[in-house]
Order: structure tokens, then sequence, then C-alpha cells
């Protein structure tokens, strides 16, 4: 059987149809159609859609995209293996790229991750962009803490799971943030990426180059608020303890759409785990 090749033709036509506003699934459905093989057709869309990325972004001021955790295949599956867990697909959006998942965390593993947490929790703080540090703001009014990554079994073994089912190495992870939000307690709508416009940026992607996705994920189920909003997509992700939203983000800046917020708690307390993933290791 001769092997398939990706040709310069092949790579205008993919060029052709993303120009065309096409999204990646509708092209690559298009091309197993037409007698190419899967894996051929993934790695010709991959190769010629990143140099279009790529070649868009220069001649248009923008930051050039990076490769992004992406987890695994979602292409209708409702259950996800993940490492020792499987894990439900309950909503997917492509732009921006998000996808919430049931069950990745047991009822167990929340309680002793809320346990391990609530003796080190003080007021969070954000990124000050300005110095590379961080201070209090207004705009984020939960308590939280930091464990260092794999600081515990527990943690140790959510990180593994994440790594399965993002297809992300566990050192390209920054530790589990762990937040408490009281009634009215809130995150207004930010981007988690730093803003490679402030002074501060550079040092901190010393430890790992930019962030380039999100993984918030439920310890408790509030009795009423504390969704997870989209503002640029008017979606929004109801906290149920045990599950979780992804969202990845190309490059900093806004034409990711992944402007997100925790809207206020307005009965009851919220907890959640948030992971963000890095460019390379993490130190």
């Amino acid at each position: 059987m001769t092997a398939q090749q990706i040709t310069p033709e092949l790579r205008q036509w993919i060029v052709a149809q993303a120009s065309a506003g096409q999204p990646p699934d509708a092209v690559l459905k298009s091309m197993i159609a037409s007698g190419w093989t899967e894996d051929v057709a993934v790695a010709a869309l991959e190769d010629t859609l990143r140099g279009f990325l790529v070649d868009h972004a220069k001649a248009n001021g923008l930051p050039v995209p990076a490769v992004v955790p992406e987890p695994m295949a979602t292409e209708g599956e409702t259950l996800l293996q993940a490492g020792d867990r499987e894990v439900q697909v309950l909503a997917s959006i492509r732009h921006p790229r998000v996808v919430v998942f049931g069950g990745l965390l047991s009822d167990d593993e929340c309680d002793e991750i809320v346990e391990a947490a609530q003796q080190r929790l003080v007021r969070s703080e954000t990124v000050q962009l300005d110095t590379g540090g961080s201070e209090v703001n207004e705009a984020r009014t939960s308590e939280g803490m930091f464990f260092t990554r794999g600081e515990n079994a527990v943690c140790a073994r959510i990180e593994a799971r994440i790594a399965a089912l993002l297809q992300w190495p566990v050192e390209n992870g920054e530790g589990l943030q762990i937040l408490r939000y009281r009634p009215g307690a809130e995150y207004k709508p930010h981007y988690d990426y730093f803003d490679p416009a402030q002074p501060g940026t550079p040092s901190i992607l010393k430890r790992g180059g930019q962030r380039v996705a999100s993984l918030v994920m439920y310890l408790n189920t509030p009795k009423r608020g504390g969704a997870t909003i989209f503002p640029d997509v008017h979606f929004d992700v109801g906290p149920i303890k045990g599950n979780a939203v992804f969202f990845s983000y190309d490059r900093p800046h806004p034409m990711t759409r992944s402007l997100h917020g925790g809207a206020p708690v307005l009965d009851g307390e919220k907890w959640v785990a948030t992971k963000w993933l890095r460019e390379g290791r993490f130190e």
C-alpha cells in the first residue's frame, strides 16, 4: 500500500478552507471522506493550520500561537478514561475552547482537599504584572492557598489524572490553588495569561513560560450562585461538586475569547481547585 503524501496542493486546500471559516473538525471529516487516512489527515491539518496561524499572526502584529493542551479525543465521546478514573464530557465549545467535565473528582477527593486546605487559607491575591509579584485585588474577594505540585497523595493522584485527560505533562502544571468563596464573594471577569505588555511579565515567564490553559474543579455545590462565566460567549458553568471546566488560550490576546470570571456566591460557600498549565516545565 502506497503511503499517502502531504502535498502542497493539499496544504493550499486546507488553508483555503480555514480562510473560508470552516472549523478544523469539518475539514478533517471532509478529508477522511475523500480517502485520506485519519493519521495523515490530522498531521496535515495540525502542521498546515499552525503555519497558517503563525503567518496570519505575524502579518497582523498579533502574538504567535502556541501549542496548547487538548483533552483526549472528544469527537462525540461522552466518557473518557483519564488514567485511574472515567470522566464524563458534558459540554464542548470550539471557540473559545471550553470543555465541561463531569465526575473528574470523587466526593471523597473533594472533601480531602478542602480539609487539607482550610487551615492555610489567606485572602486571595492576583499577579502584579508591573513587578511580577502578587497583591490583594478588590476584583477577587475569595480566600485561598496553594499546594506545591505533588505535595500530598491526593494532589499527586489528581495531577496525574489531569495530565492524562489533557495530554499535557505533569511538570508543565502549577500546583493546585484552592479557593473558598463566601456569600457575596466573586472574581470579576479576567484573563489567566500574563500580559506581555506589562514589565513584570518576563520574570514570571522564566518559571515555565506562558499559561496556556486552565482547569477549574468544583469541590462542593453552593446552594445558589457561583457559576464560572464566559462573558464573550454568554456561557455559564454551574459549580457542581466533582465537575470541572477546562479552557485553553493559544496566545496572550483577547482574540482567544478566554475572558472568564466567578459569579457572586448568593447562598452558601463555593470551594474550587484551579490548575494552571504552562508552555514548559514549571519550577
